[in-house]
């Protein structure tokens, strides 16, 4: 971004520039006082989760070792911040909502090749899946997949080339075919058919939500679970949660980034991070924001805020991610060929 501003207001950029600097501190911790400074580059709909999950995790590393870490966040469409990442972005983790964006760090040489098997469920701390939200009534009584391609529906979908939620949509719609038996033609029929109706393609999960919430566009927005119940939380009876019989498993997997943390020395500290997802107090804090987590005890604890729903995974229906991106996702792929912009 270019800030273009007359000459004469040099010092108060100057003033703003060492202000934003001093933000990360303002937990209490001055410069001199911080032993590690983390960065954890994140999808979009996860600011309210690491809002929290940060200054829990600072205060129980501080009990435990007496150090003080500072934990700053980024958050956009999870590929678009993968590629950041890529670019020169000094992530010291990254806790995406799809395995697929880790493992493009990997292959850049950022990440360990084995990073899925540092940590338990193969390092999916949480995980989601993909239902609707509607306007209140359900005046188009959009009730599965078929139903948002129908004439006249309007369904807000983020871009699947940018944001990890869009990507599961995609997948949730065709895999919903293929598991009642239908064929790749009849999935790629009814895809094409529903992103027909999508009247704007967003970046990311936050700008659809947007989108659909506060410029009231579209009859239905489809994203992950926790982001609509939390919608569904914040302005209450405007809209319903809708979900279908079946839709995707879509797991919201973490990784530190090696040739960050080694360069920065602070590898110690960036595992811990991770490890805190794990524990009670992260699991708890995951459930609240209507995550689905691996902890029995929070699971049960939140029951309420879950809703049982029949479940297939990317690795059933499309051979893993590594497939599903070639096949769909891949410049000049299926997406490219469905999706006629507007």
């Amino acid at each position: 971004m270019t800030i273009t501003t007359p000459l004469p207001h040099r010092r108060w950029i100057v003033a703003m520039v060492l202000g934003a600097l001093a933000l990360p501190l303002t937990s209490g911790a001055r410069a001199a006082d911080v032993d590690a400074e983390l960065l954890n580059v994140s999808y979009d709909v996860a600011r309210e989760l690491y809002k929290e999950i940060n200054p829990a995790f600072i205060a129980d590393y501080k009990q435990k070792t007496g150090e003080t870490v500072v934990v700053k966040q980024s958050h956009g469409g999870s590929s678009k911040q993968a590629r950041s990442v890529a670019d020169g972005l000094e992530a010291s983790v990254v806790t995406m909502n799809q395995a697929n964006d880790i493992d493009m760090l990997s292959d850049r040489g950022l990440i360990t090749p084995n990073w899925a098997k540092k940590f338990p469920n193969g390092a999916a701390p949480f995980y989601s899946t993909m239902v609707f939200l509607v306007r209140k009534g359900n005046p188009k009584q959009i009730k599965n997949w078929d139903d948002l391609a129908k004439p006249g529906v309007k369904v807000v979908i983020p871009n699947p080339k940018t944001a990890g939620n869009g990507r599961y949509t995609y997948l949730a719609a065709w895999g919903s075919v293929l598991k009642k038996g239908g064929t790749e033609a009849q999935a790629r029929d009814l895809v094409t058919r529903i992103f027909k109706n999508v009247p704007v393609l967003d970046t990311g999960g936050r700008a659809a939500t947007t989108t659909f919430t506060q410029r009231e566009i579209g009859d239905a927005l489809v994203t992950f679970e926790n982001e609509v119940q939390m919608v569904r939380s914040e302005f209450g009876d405007n809209f319903e949660v809708v979900y279908p019989p079946l839709s995707i498993l879509a797991e919201s997997p973490v990784a530190v980034v090696d040739k960050v943390v080694d360069r920065r020395g602070v590898r110690k500290q960036a595992t811990a991070y991770l490890n805190f997802l794990y524990s009670e107090a992260g699991q708890e804090i995951g459930a609240r924001h209507f995550l689905r987590v691996r902890s029995a005890a929070a699971t049960k604890k939140f029951a309420a805020n879950y809703k049982p729903i029949s479940l297939f995974t990317v690795d059933d229906v499309f051979g893993g991610w590594k497939q599903a991106q070639k096949k769909h996702f891949d410049d000049g792929a299926e997406f490219d060929k469905i999706y006629q912009p507007k």
